[in-house]
């Protein structure tokens, strides 16, 4: 039975966030004062860096090279800037770690600071999460009033302050420039890289960017040690990482594993199975930039690499669990437009080439595709990969590309078939009442559009031109006698 491993959730659910006394009695604010009062700040930085750590908002970037990168410029001004502005489809790991163990932020933070030489540091977080900006923000008050925060920290001749910054809910400022500009002031939209924020960021100033489960692993590295971090782990992928498990799955929630644990592992031991004796299918990694992982491949163990070469990523940590009755081309149409939605509108692959991209999809799933269209569908996913400005537009395509590859008979049964197996696109399937059915008339009152006709012990029949198949008909039918069939109009 594998077993989770709290790092960034250590003290989640243990401590009262509120409470700083809660905080210092779990270690709290020991990593800062250890920074301070023993270490250089290239003793930092070579730390973080000799750890492995890597950027747990979807990326992967070696944590300490960005630092070394920021340190070794010349620059007045260095600023140290939080992500928590997550905003994939069900993941919720940021903001848990800011409402249960605000403090890990504020610590990392101001540690972060020391490292790379900065003074001023940004917490850009979404919001739709008034919890967690209460939390936080009480949080920075009390560390101010005990000197954890602000001029000469601790006695040492370092300062630092911290600020909130609120996103306005735009998906595409989850990557580091469009945050960066959103933060100046200006409309969230992405710049091309290089120059790098470590280079030039926020204001034109050497700026570090880490997302919120980054941060909360550098107080426990900075206290136990970068050997302790890379026992855990795989090799090129140390430390342990926190997924929002959810979907077709008995348990769901948030956990923490070491990275290298198997899919196997996290849907059948810690999820606890498919709920109702359900058959899983494939599971969705990485939101709107990740791509379906059929069962075939849940052995595989979790990192970077792996999940990158079955045309998935890690992401931010949203894990969805797709059952036996899930259509996948609906579900890559679903992230697809999720995405279309959340473009900035900058560059012209992304703003057009994506919106073209579902009226593909929405062919397949409306059975007006022909054969043709697979081959559409794929050339412009890779002139959409290939050309788009950020990472949004660039990974846009991905759940398309994914479930091509590993289900292209579901594709093709759109296709050729007119059909859905999964009885989820409404185009390719019917509700027809056969000839059990007595006339109770129980289907016909509760059909919201009247679109069912017959006498009263008689056998009725569905107006198909003017069904809408909301199911209400086959829900309360106490006779069997309304089937769900597959394929449309022709297979009647």
């Amino acid at each position: 039975m594998i077993e989770q491993y709290r790092i960034v959730l250590r003290n989640c659910g243990v401590i009262d966030p509120d409470s700083l006394d809660d905080y210092i009695k779990q270690y709290g604010y020991q990593a800062l004062g250890k920074t301070l009062a023993e270490m250089t700040p290239a003793d930092v930085v070579a730390e973080i860096e000799g750890a492995g750590l890597r950027g747990r908002g979807g990326g992967g970037f070696p944590t300490g090279f960005k630092w070394k990168i920021a340190a070794q410029q010349k620059s007045d001004t260095k600023f140290v800037v939080c992500n928590a502005d997550e905003g994939d489809p069900g993941a919720f790991m940021d903001r848990s770690v800011i409402e249960g163990d605000p403090h890990s932020i504020i610590e990392a933070m101001a540690i972060a600071g020391y490292a790379i030489g900065a003074s001023m540091g940004y917490v850009y977080v979404r919001a739709e999460y008034p919890l967690a900006i209460e939390r936080l923000n009480r949080a920075i008050d009390k560390a101010k009033e005990k000197g954890l925060l602000g001029d000469n920290i601790l006695g040492s001749d370092f300062s630092f302050d911290l600020e909130i910054k609120f996103g306005a809910g735009a998906f595409v400022c989850g990557e580091e420039t469009s945050l960066i500009h959103s933060i100046e002031g200006y409309r969230g939209e992405p710049t091309t890289k290089p120059p790098f924020p470590a280079v030039e960021g926020l204001f034109g100033k050497p700026t570090i960017v880490n997302n919120v489960e980054t941060f909360a692993n550098v107080p426990a590295i900075i206290l136990k040690g970068k050997d302790w971090f890379r026992s855990i782990g795989t090799e090129s992928s140390p430390g342990t990482k926190v997924f929002a498990l959810a979907g077709k799955i008995n348990n769901t929630g948030l956990i923490e594993v070491p990275m290298g644990t198997t899919i196997n592992q996290i849907i059948f031991e810690i999820g606890g199975g498919i709920p109702n004796g359900k058959k899983a299918k494939a599971i969705q990694t990485g939101g709107p930039s990740g791509g379906c992982i059929p069962v075939k491949y849940f052995d595989t163990a979790i990192d970077y690499e792996s999940l990158k070469a079955l045309e998935s990523m890690m992401g931010s940590g949203g894990m969805i669990v797709l059952d036996e009755d899930t259509c996948i081309v609906d579900t890559a149409k679903f992230y697809l437009d999720f995405t279309v939605d959340e473009s900035c509108g900058k560059c012209t692959p992304c703003r057009i080439g994506n919106k073209r991209l579902l009226e593909l999809l929405e062919k397949v799933t409306n059975g007006t595709a022909d054969e043709n269209t697979l081959n559409d569908i794929q050339s412009l996913s890779q002139v959409i990969k290939d050309t788009s400005l950020c990472g949004l537009g660039q990974t846009s395509p991905n759940p398309v590309l994914s479930t091509l590859k590993f289900f292209p008979e579901e594709y093709k049964e759109h296709i050729v078939d007119k059909k859905c197996s999964a009885f989820v696109c409404k185009e390719l399937y019917q509700y027809v009442i056969n000839d059990s059915c007595v006339g109770c008339t129980l289907c016909s009152k509760k059909c919201p559009v009247s679109c069912i006709e017959g006498e009263v012990k008689g056998v009725h029949i569905i107006v198909q031109d003017d069904c809408i198949k909301c199911g209400k008909c086959y829900e309360v039918c106490k006779f069997n006698s309304v089937d769900l069939v597959p394929g449309g109009l022709s297979n009647v």
